[in-house]
C-alpha cells in the first residue's frame, strides 16, 4: 500500500482506555539496551530510548511509547536536539545521503517517519514554535520527497495544521482577558458609588445553572491552552548527567499552567468579594445561597475546579466569620458539597467523584457527559509528588522509564479531558464580568467583613482599626 497510514487524531493517543502502559516484548531482560520486566519497559539509556523512537521500514513505535517518551525526554534533552538526533539516525539508517536513493525502501520508511512527525506536531505543538524544529522537519521531508510526490503534499498539510494550531493557541492566550487581580481596595469607593455603577454578580446573572455553565466555558477555554509538556517543565531540575545547564534554563515554559492557577485564585476572591460587599445581611445570605447552587451545578457538570474555587472562597475567614449572615442561610446543601471536597484521606471523596466523572466521560454520548474538569492544583500536586518521589535516572545512569509511564498516564488522561468541546452557549457578558469585576485583596475583604458585621474580640477590633486607617484613611 503506497498511501499514508491513517493518522490517528491526537486524542486517540491518550484515551485512558487505549492507553496501555504495557509496552510488550517477546522476552524478558534486555533488548537493544532496553530493560524489560514482566513485559514492560522499565529503564534504558537515553540513546536506547531515542533509538526505540525511530521508525524503520518494518518498525513503528507504539503510540503509548511515543507519547511517554516525547513528554518525558525534555527532562534530559531539549526537543530540538532530540529531533536533530532522530533525523541524523534516520539519514544514517535509511542511507538518505546516498547519491542514488533506494526508492522502494524509502517508500516503506517514508509514511512511518511522516506519521511520527505528525504525532509530534499534533501533541506537542508548542515544541515547534522554535525555528530549529521546523528546520529539521523540513530537511527530513525534503530528503524523502524525491521518492514520492505525495510526501510534499503531506508536508504542506502537516505544516498548515501546525500553523493553524499555533495561531489558535497564541490567539487564545492573547484573547483571554487580562485578569485584574486587586482592582479596588478602596472600600469607600464601593460604598459611596451610585448603585448603577456598582454591578454585582446577581445583576449580571441570577440563574445558578447559567453561571455554572459559563464558568465551565472559562475552564475549558483555559484548559485547552495548556500543553502536556508544561506539567513536566514545571518541575525541571538540573539533569545530573549534564553538569552544564538545566534543559529549559532560558525560560520556564509553563505560562498557560500558571495563568490557569491564577484564574482559580481570582474565582475564590471574586466569590468572597461578592459575599462581603452587600451592606444588608439578607442580601449577603442571598449571595451565599446563590453560590451554593452554582457550586452544586458545577459538581453535576463535572467542573470540579470551579466547585473547589467557590467552596474555598466561602471558607475564607472574612466570609466564614459572618455568623449572623450564615444564620440566615440554608446550609445543608453547602455541607454536602464541602464533604465532597473534604481534604481528609488525601481528598478521598473528591477522588471517588472524579473517577466517577471520568468513567461517565468514557461512555458518554454527548459532550455534556464528557466534561471532566479536575481540581487543578491537586492534579499538579500529584504530578509534583510523583516527580519528587522517584528519581529520573537510576544509579547506573539509565532513564527511569517506569516513572515516566506513570506520569504519561496522569497527563494523558488530562489531555483527553481538555479536548472536550464546551456544549453550552457562551454568554460574553457574564464571561467578561467573571474576568474583569473588581475584587478585594485579603485586607479589603477583612475590612468589608468588619464593616458588615462588627468585630467580635479585641484582635479583630485592632485589625479593623488599622485597616480603616490604611485603606480608608480614617481614624
Amino acid at each position: 500500500q503506497e498511501g499514508m497510514p491513517q493518522t490517528l487524531s491526537s486524542t486517540s493517543m491518550f484515551t485512558p482506555c487505549s492507553f496501555s502502559p504495557h509496552l510488550h516484548t517477546s522476552k524478558e531482560g534486555e533488548q537493544g539496551g532496553l530493560i524489560f520486566q514482566d513485559g514492560n519497559l522499565t529503564s534504558a539509556s537515553l540513546d536506547a530510548l531515542i533509538q526505540h523512537l525511530i521508525p524503520t521500514t518494518d518498525y513503528y513505535p507504539e503510540k503509548a511509547y511515543i507519547f511517554t517518551f516525547l513528554l518525558s525526554s525534555r527532562l534530559f534533552i531539549e526537543p530540538h536536539e532530540l529531533l536533530s538526533r532522530v533525523c541524523h539516525k534516520c539519514i544514517e539508517q535509511q542511507r538518505l545521503d546516498d547519491p542514488v536513493l533506494d526508492k522502494a525502501r524509502i517508500r516503506k520508511f517514508g509514511p512511518k517517519i511522516l506519521q511520527l512527525l505528525t504525532e509530534w506536531t499534533e501533541t506537542f505543538p508548542y515544541d515547534f514554535q522554535e525555528e530549529r524544529m521546523i528546520g529539521h522537519l523540513k530537511d527530513m521531508i525534503h530528503r524523502i520527497a524525491p521518492c514520492d510526490e505525495a510526501y510534499w503534499k503531506k508536508m504542506n498539510q502537516l505544516l498548515q495544521a501546525l500553523n493553524q494550531k499555533l495561531a489558535t493557541l497564541s490567539h487564545g492566550q492573547e484573547g483571554i482577558v487580562k485578569i485584574s487581580t486587586a482592582v479596588s481596595d478602596k472600600l469607600v469607593a464601593f460604598k459611596t458609588k451610585p448603585p448603577s455603577i456598582q454591578r454585582e454578580i446577581l445583576s449580571v446573572c441570577s440563574d445558578p445553572y447559567t453561571l455554572a455553565q459559563q464558568l465551565t466555558h472559562v475552564e475549558l477555554e483555559r484548559l485547552s491552552h495548556i500543553g502536556p509538556e508544561e506539567f513536566v517543565q514545571a518541575f525541571v531540575h538540573k539533569d545530573p548527567l549534564d553538569g552544564t545547564k538545566t534543559c529549559f534554563s532560558e525560560q520556564k515554559k509553563t505560562s498557560n499552567l500558571e495563568a490557569y492557577v491564577k484564574w482559580f485564585n481570582r474565582l475564590c476572591y471574586l466569590v468572597a468579594t461578592e459575599i462581603c460587599m452587600p451592606a444588608k445581611k439578607k442580601q449577603r445570605a442571598q449571595v451565599i445561597e446563590f453560590f451554593i447552587d452554582v457550586a452544586r451545578e458545577c459538581f453535576n457538570i463535572g467542573n470540579f475546579n470551579s466547585l473547589m474555587a467557590i467552596i474555598s472562597g466561602m471558607n475564607m475567614s472574612p466570609v466564614s466569620r459572618l455568623k449572623k449572615t450564615w444564620s440566615k442561610v440554608k446550609t445543608a446543601k453547602f455541607f454536602i458539597l464541602e464533604h465532597q471536597m473534604d481534604p481528609t484521606g488525601n481528598f478521598y471523596n473528591y477522588r471517588t467523584a472524579l473517577r466517577g466523572a471520568a468513567h461517565r466521560s468514557l461512555t458518554a454520548h454527548s459532550n455534556r457527559e464528557k466534561i471532566v474538569i479536575p481540581f487543578f492544583s491537586l492534579l499538579i500536586k500529584d504530578i509534583y509528588f510523583l516527580n519528587e518521589g522517584c528519581a529520573n535516572r537510576l544509579p547506573n545512569g539509565h532513564v527511569n522509564f517506569e516513572k515516566f509511564l506513570e506520569l504519561a498516564k496522569q497527563v494523558g488522561e488530562f489531555i483527553t479531558w481538555k479536548q472536550v468541546e464546551c456544549p453550552f452557549e457562551q454568554d460574553p457578558n457574564i464571561i467578561h464580568y467573571l474576568h474583569t469585576a473588581p475584587i478585594f485583596t485579603e485586607d479589603g475583604l477583612y475590612l468589608a467583613s468588619y464593616e458588615s458585621e462588627s468585630p467580635e474580640n479585641q484582635t479583630e477590633k485592632d485589625r479593623w482599626k488599622s485597616l480603616r486607617s490604611t485603606i480608608l484613611g480614617k481614624t
